[in-house]
């Protein structure tokens, strides 16, 4: 007797599934098929880009190669037609190297092109300390030490990625100003950080030979 159940209940168990699937059909077929598209999609989407991106690599290095050859112009090209075209993670590099390239023949218009990028939020953090850093570096012989001050005090704080060379930049136009405190607090924040590179650490204690001895009380 429970056998002849079990098949009545196997037969509307079928019977109620059929009905679902007439029912139902259309929408699980398409629900399978767009999941199959998305999924195509997706992974053709991550083809593409990886194909952009190797694409630009490749360009990346060639634009660096004319840079290492003098051809200036010829670089400064290329790396704008990478910030123009390429992946979002080389545009911003290539519009450094461009700067970088221009900064050869017209420093002025380079620090423009770094003020540019600095100021732009497309920019990552670290992208914009270092425009600010490199355009000041330019402008080093030609501006005042206040002007200095101004554009790179906050990249010179204890934790700025870009200290060091901010630190002896304002020391350098400091020296220049002839406004020797100033230079000597910049030095010896150079010499007091544990993580100070070796070469800028000699360069520091070059430059503090060259100020007059602390006045003693």
């Amino acid at each position: 007797m429970s056998e002849l159940f079990d098949e009545v209940n196997e037969d509307v168990r079928r019977e109620q599934l059929k009905k679902l699937w007439d029912r139902y059909s259309v929408f699980i077929v398409a629900s399978a098929l767009l999941i199959i598209a998305a999924v195509g999609g997706w992974r053709g989407y991550q083809y593409l880009e990886a194909k952009k991106a190797a694409e630009a690599g490749a360009a990346f290095d060639k634009a660096i190669e004319l840079s290492e050859q003098n051809k200036h112009a010829e670089a400064e090209a290329a790396f704008n037609s990478l910030a123009a075209t390429a992946p979002s993670g080389y545009r911003m590099l290539a519009r450094l190297r461009a700067a970088a390239e221009v900064a050869s023949s017209d420093p002025q218009a380079a620090v423009k092109l770094y003020e540019d990028i600095s100021t732009d939020r497309s920019a990552d953090t670290l992208e914009q300390e270092l425009a600010k850093v490199r355009a000041a570096g330019l402008l080093l012989e030609t501006t005042s030490y206040p002007n200095m001050l101004q554009r790179l005090e906050p990249e010179a704080a204890p934790e700025a990625a870009f200290r060091h060379t901010a630190r002896e930049l304002l020391a350098l136009s400091a020296w220049r100003a002839n406004d020797t405190t100033a230079a000597r607090k910049w030095l010896d924040l150079i010499a007091n950080d544990a993580e100070t590179p070796p070469g800028l650490r000699s360069r520091t204690e070059a430059l503090q030979a060259l100020l007059p001895p602390v006045a003693k009380s």
